[in-house]
């Protein structure tokens, strides 16, 4: 089978430019290619972010759920995807572009609110897509005001949660109601499961599960659990899934052999139906868009000839997700300051994400389990305490 590629910027002699197919004619006679395998055919393969593991290449089927929800867009919206086309919120922007006929904004200036604001001051942007960070730096940036978000009708935002106040802050600068809408999914899905529609009375939920897709909440022993439980959430297509693109192992790790796909979040439903989102079951973690693993930050504090014990874990603020932070047992007799940490850390781990950001503590011993292991929310409870933030 030959490949072809096709580039979305810049030129490459002998590939394809996609500016090249968006200037053929069509002949009298065009006919589109008909393919095999309907629905089930593989439509693209994006990367995982790393919340399911290591990333992955997630293989993306050719589904209705992709476009289907945005059946309100008309030729006369303007669409902007503050995200990449290796996310499903970017390959949702494309393909919905395409069917619904809007004109799509694409900026290749990295996301800033300024850059946010005069695009759609100026191109008067109807329906964007962005990270649920970018909402926290719109709403408290120095520049923005109701005029120049006058034009907006959809912010779908997705990726984390927001606080309250930040999100009533943002609807203070938009014309009406219902324009915020808050999506919950993952890159297995390939599609938003749930959206929230802007009801003002449940701005923590991620909302409703939408049309054609089933959800459950399991116990740690697989039981299906009622409303207000919190438990795994469980997500059905309701159709075939190919998995990872040459990884049949990681798929069975994340896909049960009923079709459920396990996202590793936490969460419950109320007695309404709305989703909540409260954690994750494994310890990644992501800061300013990156994933990393506490353990990584913890091998290298072990180094150090004073410490005893280390225990690194996440302080989560709305612009940059889980900052990490770490508390530490100095060795008896040796003298050791939360500075000496810091600076050891910056010296021998390059990638800022991985840094200290939300600070150090020094104590004389670290919250245990029953079995003898490290309580990571129990260790990070007590420097919240300590550090006057609970």
């Amino acid at each position: 089978m030959v490949t072809k590629f096709i580039i979305f910027d810049g030129y490459v002699e002998g590939i394809t430019n996609i500016l090249d197919i968006f200037e053929t004619q069509l002949q009298p006679d065009y006919q589109p290619e008909s393919f095999n395998n309907g629905i089930d055919r593989m439509l693209a393969i994006l990367n995982t972010s790393g919340t399911t593991g290591k990333p992955k290449a997630v293989t993306i089927s050719s589904s209705r759920k992709i476009f289907d929800p945005y059946r309100y867009l008309c030729q006369n919206d303007v669409q902007y995807a503050a995200t990449p086309l290796n996310w499903v919120s970017g390959l949702v922007a494309l393909i919905t572009s395409g069917v619904y006929g809007t004109l799509r904004i694409i900026s290749k200036e990295a996301f800033s609110a300024t850059s946010f604001l005069t695009l759609c001051g100026e191109y008067k942007i109807t329906w964007t897509v962005v990270a649920t960070p970018y909402i926290a730096m719109i709403a408290n940036s120095k520049e923005v005001n109701a005029k120049q978000l006058s034009s907006l009708k959809y912010i779908l935002y997705a990726g984390d949660r927001s606080l309250t106040g930040t999100l009533q802050k943002m609807q203070s600068y938009l014309q009406c109601e219902g324009i915020l809408h808050q999506v919950y999914g993952m890159t297995e899905l390939g599609c938003g499961a749930t959206y929230n529609f802007g009801s003002q009375s449940k701005l923590s939920s991620v909302g409703l599960i939408q049309r054609n897709i089933r959800m459950r909440i399991v116990s740690e022993s697989g039981q299906a659990l009622g409303p207000n439980e919190r438990g795994e959430i469980h997500c059905h297509l309701g159709q075939h899934w190919g998995g990872y693109f040459g990884n049949a192992l990681a798929r069975s790790e994340v896909q049960d052999s009923d079709g459920w796909i396990h996202t590793g979040d936490l969460g419950y439903f109320d007695d309404d139906n709305y989703l909540y989102i409260v954690g994750r079951k494994s310890e990644f973690l992501r800061f300013a868009m990156e994933m990393y693993y506490p353990r990584e930050i913890e091998e290298v504090i072990a180094q150090m000839p004073e410490i005893s014990e280390v225990c690194v874990f996440g302080i989560w603020n709305e612009i940059d997700g889980d900052a990490a932070a770490a508390s530490v047992v100095a060795k008896a007799g040796c003298q050791l300051t939360a500075n000496q940490v810091l600076e050891f850390v910056a010296e021998n781990i390059s990638e800022n994400y991985k840094q200290l950001h939300a600070g150090v503590q020094i104590v004389s011993n670290l919250a245990k389990n029953l079995n003898g292991k490290v309580n990571r929310q129990a260790v990070k409870e007590e420097f919240l305490k300590a550090t006057g933030q609970i």
